[in-house]
Order: structure tokens, then sequence, then C-alpha cells
């Protein structure tokens, strides 16, 4: 018994300072950018030397790999809790799925510059971290299921319409509205062109 008791102390001493680690590692990421991360920076802001984040994670790439985790593990979990509150008309869901993720990608520039575009040079994410957003995107689909629409290349073009929109809000307006405010416009053109019913904003279903 004591000798599990130990195990299970030092593995939950670990996990914390993979934790902190991690934490420091978003904290040089947002205020310097994911390129200027460093294993110096991050190992001073948690009270290390550079040398002994090796004991955590294996590379700067190792980092990089479990923040992708963290990061749609995050977004998985915000996601499945807003699941059970969708509407059930068709494009209510597709604005709502839409905004959702247009909020969390526009909320934190260097966290979506990692999850959803190719800004480390050599970086790949593991199978086990991109296992994370392998599970958002069969969330997705079962949404997307649910009012009809299955396709894949239906499923690519809302993805790449809501990813643009975010990509543009911050190439263009960062911390404004100015592609928030095309969001359910940009929606709308796509449910126009599956031939969804339409939905006025006094809550009746259009034919």
């Amino acid at each position: 018994m004591l000798g599990k008791a130990t195990a299970d102390w030092q593995s939950k001493r670990r996990e914390a300072a993979r934790r902190e680690i991690l934490a420091a590692a978003w904290a040089v990421a947002r205020e310097s950018g994911l390129g200027a991360l460093t294993l110096r920076e991050v190992a001073a802001r948690v009270g290390m030397r550079a040398p002994s984040l090796y004991s955590h994670f294996a590379s700067k790439h190792a980092i990089y790999d479990a923040m992708y985790g963290q990061a749609w593990a995050e977004y998985g979990r915000a996601a499945e809790s807003a699941d059970r509150r969708l509407p059930t008309e068709p494009r209510r869901v597709l604005r709502e799925v839409a905004r959702r993720y247009f909020e969390f990608a526009t909320a934190d520039m260097s966290r979506h510059q990692l999850m959803d575009l190719r800004t480390i040079p050599g970086f790949t994410p593991s199978d086990e971290s991109y296992a994370h957003a392998v599970r958002v995107y069969d969330r997705f689909r079962t949404v997307m299921a649910s009012i009809g629409i299955t396709a894949g290349e239906d499923l690519d073009l809302f993805a790449a319409l809501v990813g643009g929109l975010a990509d543009s809000q911050w190439a263009n307006d960062p911390g404004g509205t100015r592609y928030a405010r095309l969001l359910d416009r940009a929606v709308d053109m796509y449910a126009d062109a599956l031939h969804l019913p339409q939905v006025d904003d006094d809550q009746e279903v259009l034919p």
C-alpha cells in the first residue's frame, strides 16, 4: 500500500508540473507569439532550469503537441456541453455551431494558430493529441447529420467557411466584430445552397 501511495503521489506531482509548464508555455505564446516559445523562457517561468524540462517534455515540439491536444480537448468539452442545448431547426443549428467555433477561434490567436494553422515549421501533432481533434470532428459530423447534412464536401465547405471568417477576423480586425457580423449571413448563404428551410426572427419556420 505504501508503494502504491508513493507512486500515486509522484504521478500527481508529475502531472501538476506538466500543467504548470503548459500554462507557462501558453503565457509565453500569448505574450510573444508561438514562434517565440523557448524552453529557457518556459523553464524560467516555472522556476526550473531549461534541462529540467526534459524530464517532463522531450522537446519543444512535445510542448507544442501537448498544447495542441489541450486546446482541442478544451473545445471538445465546450462543444459537448453546448450540443445538449442546440435548437431543432437546421439553420439555427448551423448558426449556433458556427458562432460557437468562431468565438472560440477568435478569443485566442495563439490557440487558433496552433489548432488550425501550420505556423510551426516541422510540427505535426502526435496521434494521441490529434485524437482530440478527431473526436471534435466526429461530434461535428453527428450534429450535422442530425439536420440532414452528411456529404463530405458539404462538411468541408462549412468548416472552411467558418474557419475562413475567423482567419479574416484575426487578419483584418482583431478584437473587433467586422467578420463576426457576417457570420449569420454567410451561414444562411450556405443553408440556401443546401435548400434548408428558412427561419424568421419570430421563431417561425418558413417553407
